[in-house]
């Protein structure tokens, strides 16, 4: 595995067996690969469960993403990106809405997503009655163009 004195360790737990341990494919790569232990389809909804808990050390939150092949499935992920708190114990699931193309979904026992683990600041939120000025200012949605 690719580690040094300097990590940060990432505890997990296999819940099953079969389950299969998070995994960075390749040296300096920025997520951990999830394996879906078991796959269950309910109407348009895919639900991946990996079999897995995890304990993400406190000062850090851990980001779900779809992995990159999603684009050849009929997945998307439901939230966009999940978010797991480190405080969270339970099993590390993904919730897919499938479209209704003919494309393939998720398999039992294929990778399906992939886990980023992130460092937070510390901050405090203050209210205040004027926020300092800014070239952008109030310009939102489109505002610089297409």
């Amino acid at each position: 595995m690719f580690f040094n004195k300097k990590n940060t360790v990432l505890k997990f737990k296999k819940l099953y067996n079969d389950a299969v341990a998070p995994v960075q494919a390749h040296y300096g790569d920025a997520c951990f690969d999830l394996t879906a232990r078991e796959v269950v389809v309910e109407d348009d909804i895919l639900k991946c469960k990996f079999g897995i808990a995890i304990e993400i050390p406190f000062g850090y939150v851990g980001l779900l993403f779809p992995r990159s092949s999603v684009y050849k499935t009929s997945c998307r992920l439901a939230n966009s990106v999940g978010v797991i708190d480190s405080g969270y114990r339970g099993e590390v699931q993904a919730i897919f809405d499938l479209d209704k193309s003919n494309r393939p979904a998720y398999e039992e026992f294929e990778r399906c997503a992939q886990l980023m683990i992130v460092k937070l600041p510390t901050i405090k939120c203050v209210e205040v009655d004027e926020l300092s000025a800014t070239d952008r200012g109030k310009g939102g949605f489109g505002s610089t163009g297409k």
